[in-house]
């Protein structure tokens, strides 16, 4: 039976760790008896394992692994050797006879690691040698694995500062040149190891490639540690050599590792100060390589760089910082004609970010960057890949976190064309943003032609999208969208009328191209934002704008009318009926008897011709009557005629039920507490005997339905009505009309054909306890009611 390859490895791999391990366990042997020849002898046997060239780069590192824990302990043997008086330099030239030249290679690395230690030749000398010699394995995972391996017994044994192996022959120098050829030559192993095997299985092969990248990277970090790689040392040595080997090996996957390895172990001051000589390697890399991401990851660290320490700043201004990263972005994109548009939008979003952070006063290098965004996008129109629209929405939040400033924002010329490349649903996430922004910052938005800018941007919650189908609008999500634009226009004021109420007609001129489905949202809290400034106006003892002011009350409820007029329009005619009464009782305040008859007329209208639903009816008349009875400023004739128009509509209702509760609360349109020249007696009285007749009828009919007791609760309510006017003193109202109704309450309650109603019988027993309460009482009052006999109530 044929083996799959994964369990060919695991066999190969499975043979290897046997052959190891039976090989240790002699060379163990050897080395407990002190035997070198034999000692030797067996761990080249035992490394000969390391030649395969079955197994996955993943599965080698697990044989290595275990080569490697034996290789410690046979540097361990070769150390007592020399303490026992054995020659390191014999030592040295006798592992160079071993008969394969891998395990010939691993032992003189590490007979080589004990040489430096010994100090009897020059650390530089073996240094030299070793890497050198090294160049006998060009299988790309075996050598790899090897020069790792002398990478990493020879690290803590580098010429260094304060380090025991430097000296006048061995300098740092000596060390970087070291870990450079080193770094070098397992660069090239590695980007030779996609040319090795079938073209079909490149794939998997670049997989394995992404495997082994740290062996080559762990170069760089020892470099980073290495104490005397200074700042000179790094521009002029260290840098030129890494980036010339990067663009040299022409190697996707290993530029932009490497690119990305340089960044993250170096500190940020050294790439602050080569900023021209790293960011001049980047248009040279191969275009498939995902530029975008290191580009980015530098600008990050150096903004974090800036954003540690104001004392840094300096140095950024001194290398022109700003200018050499916005020419090499524009470079890079060049260079890279096919850059996608998520590529181009983050590179400029980083800049940003790394502009505010280290220039937050230069607002001309923000816009500048928005600008060339702008330019790269240009002609791409709308952007709908998902990742290129967030990358757009993190580039113009990017400000508004900064400055904390919407305001601050609008200053930056290119923000609004930037947004102009956004599509529909992206528009509305960053009207989102804005408007976030605005309430959590409390921002005061005090002119209009701010204001104007502001809608602007925000547009795509103001206005219907063209091609956009209503059902595939979320209900609740556009609820909220439209609640935050309302809240939005709440907050827009200025201490100035005039300004003011240029910002409400800006707000207006937006907010009207909303079409059916958001007028309803948003002119509301316009109206309210122009009832405010009426108060404000009201408010000063005398208008400072003089009869040619070019605001006044009458002006602002001009617009009003016209305003809440487009609300019939679009199907909402019940709150534009609301409106036109909140803007009636303002107009009462302001003593404008003609806008106040104009906005009821305008409300009576709506309910004669628009309003049509029973329920809808209730609630407009009660809202009619309600506003009407608090208004002063009509005259008789112009009262009586709204009057009368209310009492008619509320004895036309559908429901007898209805009829009555909208007839007596007519009773308080004729009686007025604080106006005496509105207390009409016999008019409250009608209103009352005309709704006891509705209620009858009601009654009636509900005995012929069997059962339905509303009625009799519209009599003890209309009994509530008839204490209320008795004890404001309503001559008309008498205690033998009380009397009476009382009785018909509690015979209709005592009648077969009355089903019981707990509701209607508390309300009762409450009311009775009323007037047995205000008897007692005494005085004026209770003198009126002493008259009245409820005894027979329970």
């Amino acid at each position: 039976m044929m083996l799959d390859g994964t369990e060919d490895e695991e066999k190969f791999l499975a043979a290897g760790i046997a052959g190891l391990q039976q090989n240790s366990f002699y060379m163990h042997r050897a080395l407990d008896s002190n035997n070198l020849r034999d000692a030797l002898k067996y761990s080249a046997q035992m490394l000969s394992e390391l030649r395969t060239s079955k197994l996955s780069p993943h599965k080698y590192y697990e044989l290595y692994m275990r080569a490697f824990d034996q290789l410690r302990k046979l540097e361990m043997f070769f150390e007592e050797e020399t303490r026992r008086g054995c020659s390191i330099i014999d030592l040295y030239e006798l592992v160079q006879h071993a008969g394969n030249i891998l395990p010939r290679l691993y032992l003189l690395c590490t007979v080589g690691s004990v040489y430096i230690k010994s100090k009897e030749a020059p650390a530089k000398d073996v240094l030299k040698d070793l890497v050198e010699m090294c160049r006998g394995i060009q299988h790309p995972v075996r050598g790899l694995f090897l020069r790792s391996y002398l990478s990493q017994v020879s690290r803590d044994k580098l010429p260094d500062i304060g380090s025991e192996y430097e000296g006048d022959a061995d300098t740092v120098a000596d060390a970087v040149e070291f870990v450079l050829q080193n770094f070098t030559e397992m660069n090239k192993l590695w980007v030779r190891m996609q040319h090795q095997g079938p073209a079909r299985e490149k794939e998997k092969r670049e997989k394995e490639r992404s495997e082994l990248r740290d062996l080559v990277g762990k170069n760089l970090h020892v470099l980073s540690q290495i104490e005397g790689v200074d700042l000179d040392m790094y521009k002029d040595a260290v840098l030129p050599r890494v980036l010339e080997q990067v663009v040299n090996c022409k190697d996707e996957l290993a530029q932009f590792y490497l690119m990305d390895c340089i960044i993250q172990v170096f500190p940020d001051e050294y790439h602050l100060q080569t900023l021209d000589v790293l960011l001049g390697a980047y248009p040279q890399l191969q275009a498939s390589v995902d530029i975008k991401t290191v580009l980015s990851q530098l600008m990050e660290r150096l903004s974090n760089y800036a954003a540690s320490s104001a004392e840094v700043l300096p140095e950024f201004l001194q290398v022109e910082a700003f200018s050499k990263l916005s020419n090499a972005i524009g470079k890079v994109i060049e260079a890279q004609p096919d850059m996608p548009t998520v590529g181009v939008v983050t590179l400029y979003s980083s800049l940003l970010t790394f502009t505010l952070h280290v220039h937050p006063d230069r607002l001309d290098y923000a816009d500048q960057v928005l600008g060339a965004c702008v330019k790269k996008l240009s002609g791409k129109g709308k952007i709908e890949d998902n990742k290129a629209t967030k990358q757009i929405v993190a580039l113009l939040s990017a400000p508004l976190e900064k400055y904390n400033d919407v305001m601050t924002a609008l200053k930056l010329s290119n923000y609004p064309r930037v947004m102009e490349y956004l599509d529909i649903p992206t528009t509305k996430v960053m009207a989102t943003v804005i408007i976030q922004s605005i309430m959590k910052n409390g921002t005061h938005i005090s002119t209009s032609e701010k204001v104007d800018a502001l809608f602007g941007l925000i547009k795509g919650l103001i206005k219907d999208s063209d091609g956009v189908p209503k059902d595939e609008l979320d209900e609740d999500d556009f609820k909220e969208e439209q609640n935050s634009v309302a809240r939005l226009i709440q907050m827009l004021y200025n201490e100035d009328p005039e300004e003011t109420f240029k910002i409400i007609d800006t707000v207006r001129k937006h907010i009207l191209t909303g079409g059916p489905t958001r007028l309803p949202f948003t002119v509301p809290p316009l109206v309210f934002s122009s009832l405010k400034l009426v108060r404000q106006l009201q408010g000063q003892e005398e208008n400072p704008f003089g009869d040619d002011a070019s605001v006044t009350p009458k002006k602002i409820f001009q617009l009003l009318n016209q305003t809440i007029e487009t609300l019939s329009g679009v199907l909402a005619p019940e709150l534009a009926l609301q409106l036109y009464l909140q803007c009636a009782e303002a107009a009462n305040d302001c003593d404008l008897e003609p806008v106040a008859y104009e906005f009821f007329t305008q409300a009576y209208i709506l309910y004669e011709e628009e309003i049509s639903d029973s329920r809808a009816q209730v609630t407009a008349i009660h809202l009619i009557i309600g506003t009407l009875q608090r208004m002063h400023v009509f005259g008789v004739e112009n009262r009586d005629t709204l009057t009368h128009k209310a009492t008619g509509y509320s004895a036309k209702l559908l429901k007898k039920p209805d009829q009555c509760r909208a007839v007596y609360a007519c009773s308080h349109l004729f009686w007025v507490d604080d106006h005496d020249n509105m207390k009409d007696g016999e008019r409250v009285l009608l209103c009352l005997k005309r709704a006891l007749r509705i209620a009858n009828a009601a009654q009636q009919m509900s005995n012929a339905a069997r059962g339905n007791t509303g009625s009799v609760m519209l009599f003890i309510e209309i009994l509530n009505k008839y204490l209320y006017f008795f004890e404001k003193g309503n001559l008309q109202v008498t205690v033998a009309a009380i009397q009476g109704l009382i009785e018909l309450i509690m015979n209709e309650m005592q009648s077969d054909t009355t089903t019981s109603d707990p509701a209607a019988d508390a309300f009762l027993a409450s009311t009775m306890r009323y007037i047995e309460f205000q008897k007692q009482k005494g005085g004026t009052v209770g003198e009126k009611y002493e008259a009245l006999k409820v005894s027979h109530a329970g």
